[in-house]
């Protein structure tokens, strides 16, 4: 410690512990110039020497800001040594490393902070520490202060960059460390990245990544708690790829957990249809079928408002997929449905289906089908008639042609 006395002033030191970042911003960066010069000048005992005392004194201190400054400090000190920062790893990174677990939020994001500067300056050196930073970043994404939990998705984000171009990454020494984490709890963090790898121009990515989906999706079959929402919402834009391969994996992904989680996905029922309903024309028979089956599945769930089923959104969704002539197809067995909509207390609602209807009635055979049914509808449901007949008359003749609706209601009454 005498040693790092020698080159550190007391009032660098000093700063290093102040309760104002900006002092502790400023000792670190004249830390980084102190280690850069003994680096320059190939003096590792007393750049050691410096490490020692930023982790002895500093972020195994007992008081928060000490333990902040040393954190900063460590990382000053990788990019001071630069290039020859690899030598000195194994005394920086495992003080950095405990500090994720410490009991003050702030001292947890500057350890993120800290580990994020460090890997910049030693990329593919970092990766032999690779399994202890990703148990703290599985502990960390769930961390209760939001701060830490955004510094731990860019370091999360950084070190999957550095993995990826990383010739020393060990899948063997890592598989094994993974069964000791629930890692069906983490899927919705890293499942859009897997169904990335799906598209990747290596044969190898490909087949590994649709390897350990087809596994995870096995999991989640026997599992008997999984979150659905979060990873509805990746499987609907997946659904939209350009790449065939991950689009017909998407929507089985969407197909099985439409069997699986039932009610759980009401509140997702409008976004699983902008997913199927485009893929109910696709170009592939397989992506079809399977979009198909899945809008089955879908319309056998017993939807209650009550139970978060948004009648609107799924009428939104319903109008913009129209134009699709399998679309339409599928629609026409509940065109009942959708004239018993027209009772809905909700105004919004009953303009929207009036909508689908128009979009609907496009066709010369759906508009006298349509005409026709509402002629019935008021001829048995008096109230319909008394409420919304002007409402629902009214708005059709802007939304089709005027003189056509009543000339079609003249022929039906």
């Amino acid at each position: 410690m005498a040693d790092a006395l020698s080159v550190i002033p007391a009032s660098v030191l000093r700063n290093l512990s102040d309760k104002l970042y900006e002092r502790r911003k400023n000792a670190a960066l004249e830390v980084e110039g102190i280690v850069k010069q003994l680096a320059a000048a190939g003096d590792h005992d007393k750049i050691t020497a410096v490490i020692s005392l930023l982790t002895n004194e500093f972020t195994y201190s007992p008081q928060a800001n000490h333990r902040k400054g040393g954190l900063i400090g460590l990382a000053a000190a990788t990019v001071g040594l630069s290039a020859e920062a690899a030598q000195h790893l194994e005394q920086i990174v495992p003080p950095v490393l405990s500090s994720f677990s410490d009991q003050d939020s702030r001292v947890r994001y500057y350890a993120c902070e800290a580990l994020y500067n460090i890997a910049k300056v030693v990329r593919g050196d970092f990766i032999v520490f690779f399994n202890q930073i990703f148990d703290a970043l599985c502990k960390l994404s769930a961390d209760s202060d939001p701060n830490v939990q955004s510094a731990a998705h860019l370091l999360d984000r950084l070190v999957k960059d550095i993995v990826t171009e990383s010739d020393q990454f060990s899948i063997e020494e890592f598989i094994p460390f993974v069964p000791d984490i629930d890692m069906l709890g983490f899927l919705p963090d890293f499942l859009d990245g897997l169904f990335n790898m799906l598209s990747d121009s290596s044969h190898e990515i490909r087949q590994q990544a649709d390897s350990a989906l087809s596994e995870f999706l096995q999991e989640i079959k026997n599992s008997p708690s999984v979150d659905y929402g979060r990873m509805a919402e990746i499987l609907v834009q997946r659904a939209a790829s350009p790449d065939e391969f991950t689009r017909l994996t998407a929507i089985t992904w969407i197909n099985e957990f439409v069997k699986l989680g039932g009610d759980q996905l009401v509140p997702y029922y409008a976004d699983i249809l902008i997913a199927i309903l485009p893929c109910i024309s696709d170009k592939e028979e397989k992506i079809r079928v399977v979009a198909r089956e899945t809008n089955e599945e879908l319309r056998a769930i017993k939807a209650d408002p009550a139970e978060g089923f948004d009648v609107e959104a799924i009428l939104s969704v319903a109008k913009r997929q129209l134009h699709r002539v399998e679309v339409l197809s599928f629609l026409n067995d509940i065109f009942d449905t959708l004239l018993k909509a027209l009772s809905d207390p909700s105004d919004e609602v009953v303009l929207l289906v009036l909508e689908v209807h128009a979009c609907i009635a496009k066709d010369p055979q759906h508009f006298r089908q349509l005409l026709v049914f509402l002629v019935h509808k008021f001829q048995v449901d008096s109230s319909l008639l008394e409420k919304r007949g002007a409402l629902i008359i009214r708005r059709l003749c802007v939304l089709l042609d005027a003189e056509r609706v009543y000339r079609e209601l003249s022929t039906d009454t």
